[in-house]
């Protein structure tokens, strides 16, 4: 008994720690956004005089209140447009036998990992040539391009495990494979829907080599790539304060939502985990 609980202490003491190492960039991320920009450089890691004025200037700069809206619409139509039709083909890929269906849902795997560093280039000068350069379907296709076989790889591992017998079931009711599809598996498929839409939003809310590549302006750039771009107050001067205060701002949406359906998240995805 004492071993096991010296064992259980010795876990939970490596568990802080390693949490506490990986909270510090995060608290000097908090600490540069309101320090005063005249101690920026000062070495303090509490700032030694505190301000606003990095929050209150990002929001009147255009630059950021473009980018911001931009993420938002970008990662939210992107997240729409990928659970739905992944759910279509994900429950095909579970229900019906098809020749090379293994091998849709490895290919779907192996795009999903495809590193997006290799498309930005031939993207670029085919963005430019066919005019969605610099525009939200310029950044929404690429992001259905990694973001769709990663939502039908997990949804299909879902609908798997819902019993057929209740589909089977509903249309001996009389309900059309549609209806059952709407009104009973997608209801109990919900947590794997609902977190691969968290992760699709994710991956879309933190992109920054499409952003920074296939946009210019503020009409599609979202808010990874605008932090790049932040004007400082001279051409020598990087802005860190207002560029630690976008940061917070922009990493606030991400963490609300983590807090909030972290349950739900973590049913999600162990929910395909386990057969029994």
């Amino acid at each position: 008994m004492e071993s096991t609980a010296g064992k259980r202490l010795g876990w939970s003491g490596a568990v802080l720690l390693i949490a506490a190492f990986s909270l510090i960039p995060v608290l000097w991320i908090i600490s540069l956004s309101f320090k005063d920009p005249a101690t920026l450089a000062d070495g303090s890691f509490i700032p030694t005089k505190w301000t606003w004025s990095n929050y209150s200037s990002i929001f009147s700069q255009t630059i950021f209140t473009d980018a911001l809206r931009n993420s938002i619409g970008i990662a939210i139509i992107s997240t729409l447009i990928a659970v739905f039709i992944a759910s279509f083909a994900a429950y095909a890929i579970a229900r019906l036998d098809f020749p090379g269906k293994n091998i849709v849902l490895g290919a779907s795997l192996g795009i999903a990992l495809f590193p997006p560093i290799s498309l930005v280039g031939p993207l670029y000068n085919l963005w430019r040539s066919i005019g969605l350069y610099d525009t939200w379907p310029g950044l929404i296709i690429p992001y259905m391009t990694f973001a769709l076989p990663l939502s039908i790889f997990i949804l299909s591992t879902f609908f798997r495990e819902i019993p057929w017998e209740l589909e089977q079931a509903a249309q001996i009711d009389g309900a059309t494979q549609f209806q059952a599809f709407r009104k009973v598996i997608a209801p109990l498929a919900a947590p794997g829907i609902f977190t691969t839409a968290i992760l699709v939003f994710l991956f879309c809310w933190n992109d920054f080599v499409f952003a920074s590549t296939l946009t210019s302006t503020n009409s599609a750039q979202t808010v990874p790539a605008a932090l790049a771009a932040f004007p400082g107050a001279s051409q020598f001067t990087a802005p860190i304060g207002t560029i630690a205060a976008a940061a917070v701002i922009v990493t606030i949406p991400v963490v609300i939502i983590v807090l909030l359906f972290q349950r739900r998240i973590v049913s999600g995805l162990t929910a395909g985990a386990v057969k029994g």
